[in-house]
C-alpha cells in the first residue's frame, strides 16, 4: 500500500489533469441568494413543514417563512424536500478495476482514480450530501479535493487507515495507541477498528478487551470518534470498550442491543444493500482477495439474521439507530436501497429510517450544529423527491432536486431516470 502522502499528491495530479488546473479558480461557488418553494418539507428530526419558502444565503439557511406566493429560483412544490441523506458508512474509494474485477481501495492507476471521482459523483446525484468512507488513504485526497471544490461529490469524513484487528499480532495497548495518533497525524477524521473477522468467515473477535479499551482510549484523548466492525461478541466488548458507533453487529443479542442503548452507543446494521450487492456482481468479486464460494454462501445464509439484527434493534428503546449501506464497489449510487431494505424486509417505520439518514447521523457524527435538518443556521443541504417516502418508501429512488452547502447540482424534471440507472461500475 503506498503511504498516504504519495496517494494525495497521485490523486489530486489525475484530479487536475481530469477536470484541468484552471478549475480550482472556477470552482462553484454559492449564490448570494436563493429562494426554495416547497409545499412539503421533512425537516429532518421528525416534523413536517407545509408551503414554506426556504431562504439560502451562500451555502446556509437563513429563513424558513410560510407561504409559498412570490418569485422563487426554484419551485419544488408536488415534491417531497428533506435535508441531503447522510450515510455512516461507505467505501468510497472501492472500485472495479481496469478488468472488471474487484480492485478493493489500495487502486493507485489513473483509471482507479476516475473510478473513485465517478462513486463521489453517483453517491451525491443519488441524495447523500454528506458520507463517511471507513477507510483508506485513497479517501484522503478525494475528500480534500471535494472540499476544495476541484470535484463534485458528497462531503467526505474519513478514517484513512482501519486497525485491522488480527489476535495479539495487532499490538500491544501501547503500540495501538501510537497507531491512532498516526491516523490522526495523516489526517483521520474518525478511527476504523475491525473487531471481528467478515461474517464470510464466521466473525469471531480479533482484538481482545485490553485492546478494544487501548483504542477507544486513545481516540477520546485525540478527540477522534470510534467506529467498530464488530460481530457476536466484539459488538458487548467493543460496548464496554466505550466505543462511538458498533457497524453491522449480526448475532449480537438482545442484551448486547439493550447495553448499546444504556451506554449511549450508535448502531448502524446493514439490512441488504451490501450483501445484495455482493451478490448482484458475485462473478466481479469472486477469486478476489477474500471472496470464495464458501464465503458467498455464508453470506446468502446471513441475509435473514441481518434483518433480524434490525428488527430488534428497532424495537429497542433507546437505542440509535443511524444509516450506513457499507457501500462497497457497485453500490454506489444506489445507497437508498438500504431505505427500502430497512422499512419493507425489517419493519423500520418510514420517518425513523429518514430520521436516521438525517439528524441522528449527524449527531452521531458530531455535527448536528451543520448538518441533518432543513433549519436557520444550517447548511443548505436539501433534497427533493418525486413522491413521498413515508407513503411509498421507493419514492427514494427519485432524487430530482440536489442542493450542498447551497450549490445546485441536480434540478432534474420529475420522472427522471436516476443518475445510476443502467451504469455498470
Amino acid at each position: 500500500m503506498r503511504p498516504a502522502k504519495t496517494c494525495e499528491l497521485f490523486f489530486i495530479t489525475v484530479c487536475l489533469s481530469l477536470l484541468g488546473t484552471k478549475t480550482v479558480a472556477q470552482a462553484p461557488q454559492p449564490s448570494q441568494h436563493i429562494v426554495i418553494a416547497a409545499s412539503s418539507v421533512l425537516d429532518g428530526k421528525g416534523g413536517t413543514l407545509h408551503d414554506v419558502r426556504i431562504t439560502i444565503q451562500g451555502s446556509k439557511v437563513v429563513a424558513i417563512t410560510p407561504g409559498t406566493a412570490g418569485p422563487v429560483d426554484y419551485d419544488l412544490r408536488g415534491l417531497t424536500v428533506l435535508p441531503g441523506w447522510i450515510d455512516a458508512h461507505v467505501h468510497i474509494t472501492w472500485i472495479f478495476g481496469k478488468d472488471g474485477k474487484n480492485a478493493g481501495t489500495e487502486g493507485t492507476s489513473q483509471e482507479d482514480a476516475y473510478r473513485a471521482a465517478s462513486n463521489a459523483w453517483l453517491t451525491l446525484m443519488a441524495g447523500f450530501t454528506t458520507v463517511q468512507s471507513v477507510g483508506a488513504p485513497n479517501d484522503v485526497p478525494l475528500r480534500d479535493a471535494i472540499a476544495d471544490g476541484i470535484l463534485p461529490g458528497p462531503r467526505i469524513l474519513t478514517a484513512v487507515e482501519p486497525l485491522e484487528g488480527k489476535g495479539e499480532a495487532t499490538g500491544t495497548p501501547d503500540e495501538i495507541r501510537a497507531f491512532v495518533r498516526r491516523q490522526k497525524a495523516s489526517g483521520a477524521d474518525l478511527i476504523k477498528i475491525f473487531a471481528s473477522k467478515s461474517i464470510r468467515l464466521g466473525g469471531g473477535m480479533t482484538l481482545s478487551q485490553e485492546q478494544l479499551n487501548a483504542a477507544c482510549d486513545e481516540a477520546k484523548k485525540q478527540g477522534l470518534r470510534t467506529l467498530v466492525h464488530a460481530y457476536k461478541d466484539a459488538v458487548r466488548a467493543a460496548t464496554l470498550a466505550g466505543c462511538t458507533e458498533i457497524e453491522h453487529g449480526t448475532l449480537a443479542s438482545d442484551d448486547d442491543l439493550r447495553l448499546m442503548a444504556e451506554k449511549g452507543v450508535y448502531f448502524d446494521p446493514q439490512c441488504g444493500l451490501v450483501l445484495e450487492n455482493y451478490m448482484l456482481y458475485k462473478n466481479r468479486y469472486l477469486g478476489t482477495s477474500g471472496y470464495t464460494e464458501a464465503g458467498f454462501e455464508a453470506m446468502e445464509n446471513i441475509i435473514p439474521m441481518d434483518h433480524e439484527i434490525v428488527q430488534h434493534a428497532a424495537r429497542t428503546p433507546g437505542l440509535k439507530m443511524v444509516f450506513g449501506t457499507d457501500a462497497v464497489a457497485g453500490a454506489h449510487g444506489r445507497n437508498a436501497e438500504e431505505f427500502i431494505d430497512r422499512v419493507r424486509d425489517c419493519g423500520v417505520d418510514p420517518m425513523s429510517a429518514m430520521i436516521s439518514a438525517n439528524s441522528l447521523g449527524a449527531e452521531a457524527m458530531r455535527m448536528g450544529g451543520q448538518i441533518g435538518s432543513i433549519a436557520t443556521g444550517l447548511q443548505a443541504d436539501i433534497i427533493a423527491l418525486d413522491g413521498d417516502p413515508l407513503k411509498d418508501i421507493a419514492a427514494v429512488r427519485r432524487v430530482v432536486f440536489v442542493m450542498k452547502g447551497g450549490i445546485v447540482y441536480r434540478n432534474s424534471a420529475r420522472g427522471a431516470i436516476p443518475a445510476y440507472a443502467g451504469v455498470q461500475p
